[in-house]
């Protein structure tokens, strides 16, 4: 895929340990090691909020649903 260059604007700290990231060559150079933050951080915020969503269901009506044209009241035991 295509990258696209941009400019990014940082405190001169998170400046200095992202240095000292590619200086040990945990990442051979900026542009790597921020894209490789960036998407570790929308990965993890993707997960956030489907764990949110999930939370919001209601189990007991979603085994209702389930259930619904199943022909048996209640799940078999296993």
């Amino acid at each position: 895929m295509p990258k696209l260059k941009v400019a990014v604007t940082l405190e001169r700290r998170l400046l200095d340990e992202l240095d000292a990231l590619v200086d040990a060559r945990e990442y051979p150079n900026r542009s790597q090691a921020i894209e490789a933050a960036l998407a570790d951080a929308l990965a993890r915020r993707a997960r956030t909020r489907l764990a949110a969503e999930c939370a919001k269901l209601d189990p007991a009506e979603e085994r209702a649903l389930a259930e619904e044209g199943m022909g048996v009241e209640a799940w078999p035991e296993y």
